[in-house]
């Protein structure tokens, strides 16, 4: 299930990718316990790095108990029913791991993206192929599809000139 609550560490903002290597045993989720994962949404683009310093968390916090033969398809599902307005076919899930240094400093490192209503190469990405470890959190970047995907009378209209000729212009509404 979703706990989801909300609050707001020194990072670099280095993004590398991560192959997924197939996973070993899986595993059995009525007899291990699950682990808390801290997952932090934002809508566009991933925190910048200064969200996570010194202890402090972007605001947008998601509690999840899940395991680590969890899938970033699974993740991206759970994500959409605390956040519907991410319900919408093609948006896009970014997701980034990020995880502490020995100093303090904390890192990202891109693991899988994932669409809304398609199947993608990154969907069965496991937890575990990406070497989430305790204490790590997942930073999610949500991308709202290309307006030219959208129906045609749900696009924002154009702003109209008014017809008083000093270039103002009406509200589309």
């Amino acid at each position: 299930g979703i706990n989801a609550e909300y609050g707001t560490n020194n990072l670099s903002y280095r993004m590398t990718s991560v192959v997924a290597t197939p996973t070993a045993a899986p595993i059995d989720r009525e007899k291990t316990c699950p682990l808390l994962l801290r997952v932090f949404v934002n809508e566009g683009q991933h925190h910048l790095p200064d969200a996570y310093h010194r202890g402090r968390v972007p605001a947008t916090e998601l509690q999840i108990y899940t395991w680590k033969d969890a899938c970033l398809k699974e993740l991206t599902n759970l994500i959409k029913d605390v956040h519907p307005q991410a319900s919408s076919k093609g948006t896009m899930f970014n997701f980034a791991l990020v995880f502490p240094d020995k100093r303090g400093n904390y890192h990202f490192k891109e693991v899988g993206t994932t669409s809304v209503a398609h199947t993608g190469p990154d969907d069965r990405v496991t937890l575990q192929a990406v070497r989430l470890e305790i204490g790590d959190y997942m930073d999610v970047a949500i991308r709202s599809p290309p307006e030219e995907r959208l129906p045609r009378d749900s696009r924002r209209q154009p702003l109209r000139r008014s017809g008083d000729g000093r270039g103002f212009r009406s509200r589309p509404y």
